[in-house]
């Protein structure tokens, strides 16, 4: 044996690291990241589960809500609440379609033309009107209930024991929300665009088209803002039926006495007294707060896209301002400029979602959800 190969005696007590006992980590070394076998550095919030968090929660939540009692209920409410007025307006559609035969906005009548039933003078609500009044209730249901339900039921403890971060919950519940009422809207208005075109013979052009677009995208914010507002109730009160009491009861209020109550607090804010031009301002700063409503802020941005006819949604905040507007040459409105009419309106609405999500979003990041 060569003086290369001869073996050096290990010291007494001591143990060698050897091939197949590594050697004993050190405390900095520990505390540094380890590396993956590609030399990347993963990150602290790896996720253990196939997709992100809140994708996994909103693909259950959308089948839960696609085979709920809920959504069919809503769907038959909101399919009636569209097609019963132009199953009363289809005569006035249709001749009003054969006298100005090449008008750009007939196909526009299905969605604002409020019939009269049969001989009476009862005057049906239009089929935008009906959804600015049920539409609401979508995204009520689909949301008064979607944390305290968990939490009721035992479930959310265990839904956040698995790998699945306590900000994929809420997020997954209102992205399956709004996957929901996408669906649902975009199935009422093509029911509608089917009727007119199948049974009434209007063809739509471009521009119509556009419009119907544009407006489902309004709606479709409109109800994303109440969905909101159910999701933030729902994780502000413990109990389900409570949420969903309160729930109604501010739909109620905002829908049907909204008006009455800005209208008081603008004609006390802005009485119309003194000069004409103080008049005509305070006249513009009360329309103003009446837009703090989102009953009106979809009314005012379904008529302007809906109607080409509508030029403007607010009053002038000046004398001049109405003797220009009366002045005015009625027209034919542009798409381009309906859009920049509503554009104020979508942007309050988007805001006012958003700050009711942040909210929900911020409590139930800081609620304390074990059993």
């Amino acid at each position: 044996m060569t003086a290369d190969s001869t073996p050096i005696p290990a010291r007494p007590g001591v143990v060698e690291p050897g091939p197949e006992r590594p050697a004993p980590e050190t405390p900095e070394a520990a505390r540094r990241p380890r590396r993956r076998d590609d030399g990347a550095i993963p990150c602290r919030r790896d996720r253990s589960v196939p997709h992100a968090g809140w994708m996994v929660v909103a693909g259950k939540e959308f089948a839960d809500h696609l085979w709920s009692a809920r959504f069919v209920v809503l769907l038959i409410v909101l399919g009636l609440a569209a097609l019963i007025p132009m199953y009363f307006a289809a005569d006035a559609i249709r001749t009003a379609a054969s006298q100005v035969t090449g008008q750009s906005s007939i196909f526009l009548f299905l969605f604002t033309l409020g019939p009269t039933v049969g001989d009476t003078s009862v005057q049906l609500p239009a089929a935008w009107e009906f959804i600015a009044i049920v539409g609401p209730l979508l995204g009520i249901a689909f949301a008064f209930d979607a944390v305290n339900g968990e939490r009721a039921n035992g479930t959310l403890p265990r839904l956040l024991s698995q790998p699945i971060y306590r900000d994929d919950v809420i997020n997954g519940k209102f992205a399956a929300g709004l996957a929901v009422i996408g669906l649902v809207l975009t199935f009422i208005v093509c029911v509608i665009a089917a009727f007119g075109i199948i049974r009434l013979g209007i063809v739509p052009s471009a521009e119509e088209l556009l419009r119907i677009t544009f407006w489902l995208i309004v709606t479709y914010l409109y109800v994303a803002l109440w969905l909101a507002c159910g999701l933030l109730l729902s994780v502000l009160i413990r109990r389900a039926a409570t949420s969903a009491l309160v729930a109604f009861g501010t739909w109620l209020l905002f829908t049907f006495f909204g008006g009455l109550i800005t209208q008081l607090i603008g004609g006390f804010l802005a009485p119309v007294t003194g000069t004409l031009d103080q008049q005509a301002a305070n006249l513009s700063l009360q329309q103003t707060i009446t837009r703090l409503l989102p009953d009106t802020l979809y009314r005012e941005a379904s008529l302007a896209i809906l109607n080409p006819q509508v030029s403007a949604v607010s009053n002038p905040a000046t004398l001049g301002g109405y003797q220009q507007a009366a002045q005015r040459i009625p027209s034919l409105q542009s798409f381009d400029q309906s859009i920049l009419l509503v554009w104020p309106h979508m942007v309050t609405m988007i805001a006012l979602a958003v700050l009711c999500f942040a909210i929900a979003y911020i409590r139930f990041m800081r609620q304390e959800v074990r059993a």
